[in-house]
């Protein structure tokens, strides 16, 4: 697709995309993910699903969620600095969904937020998530609390 003059494209997950993802993840995260969780989960963890966004070819954004008796767990979305505001992490959100969706008809996503990322929070919010419990202590860097998020019926926010 077309996006601000730009090519962009989303696609799964895979190895050869891990050393972008790294860096998107060491940029973005106090504690960014390893190698090997990255590898572990797109090669032998068949309840995980994990996605990119590319820009005219360069790994801009990804996403990964588990999905698990009926919903979907998101456990990560990142979008690379010199690629933020341009509506990349709402694209990858929707792309989870639809993958969700295709994979087992999953309406129901959830997934964990720090309680101050402004940012994340009004993305999760225009996109039909509600805080439904808050998880204190969750963040081991600094033990901030994260807010637990639902949305019930995502195909809405497919159409």
């Amino acid at each position: 697709m077309k996006l601000g003059g730009h090519d962009v494209t989303l696609r799964r997950m895979m190895e050869q995309d891990i050393d972008a993802v790294l860096e998107i993840e060491r940029l973005s995260f106090p504690r960014p993910w390893s190698r090997e969780s990255f590898v572990s989960e797109i090669t032998s963890n068949a309840c995980a699903r994990y996605v990119v966004l590319l820009e005219d070819g360069k790994l801009a954004a990804f996403g990964g969620m588990w999905i698990i008796i009926g919903e979907a767990h998101v456990n990560n979305v990142a979008v690379h600095p010199d690629y933020r505001g341009r509506g990349y992490g709402r694209l990858v959100m929707k792309e989870l969904m639809r993958v969700a969706y295709r994979a087992a008809e999953i309406t129901d996503m959830t997934l964990e937020v720090r309680v101050s990322n402004e940012t994340a929070l009004k993305l999760y919010s225009s996109m039909g998530f509600s805080i439904a419990g808050i998880r204190k202590g969750y963040y081991e860097d600094n033990g901030e609390d994260a807010y637990i998020m639902w949305c019930h019926n995502t195909i809405e926010n497919l159409i």
